[in-house]
């Protein structure tokens, strides 16, 4: 199955993410994938992706497990930082460049603000590499990641409201 088409039937349908490049960080392309991940959240099955968290002096590594067949939507990254895919094959759209198929091993840089959405042919690890002195994780994503809507929390929260109004 081709990437397009994951996200079309998780998306009831809807052409959300084609095969053209769109202007990074774009309100349009933030609310298209708003729209992916609460298709996600409200109509696939949820899967477990483990992550480790990894620790060097002045270097912290986010590693995540991310099993064949899941569709994933990632958090914005507020830093450039690199990343390495040392297992799998995922078909990523990435903000300004459209579809791309990343097969390990592959190394890449992320840009500040990218937010990407992956659906994972082969099971896969991707880590990522943050410059910093801290190690509580919770003051780490402050630094690193983007404050945003979180649909799949929003769900859980819905889910449970509706579940114990029975």
């Amino acid at each position: 199955m081709l990437a397009t088409d994951a996200i079309i039937d998780a998306t009831k349908g809807e052409q959300l993410l084609d095969a053209s490049p769109v202007p990074a960080f774009s309100a349009e392309f933030q609310e298209k994938i708003d729209k992916v991940e609460l298709a996600i959240a409200t109509g696939m099955a949820q899967v477990d992706c483990p992550v480790r968290h990894i620790f060097t002096p002045g270097m912290y590594g986010r590693e995540i497990l991310m099993p064949k067949g899941t569709v994933v939507v990632s958090k914005i990254h507020k830093t450039e930082h690199p990343y390495v895919v040392s297992k799998g094959i995922a078909h990523v759209f990435i903000e300004g460049v459209g579809w791309q198929r990343i097969q390990a091993p592959f190394t890449g840089i992320t840009k500040p603000m990218t937010r990407r959405v992956l659906l994972i042919e082969e099971d896969c690890i991707w880590t990522t590499f943050h410059a910093t002195t801290k190690t509580d994780v919770a003051e780490i994503e402050k630094d690193i990641i983007e404050t945003r809507i979180d649909h799949f929390l929003k769900y859980d929260a819905a889910q449970q409201i509706k579940e114990e109004s029975k």
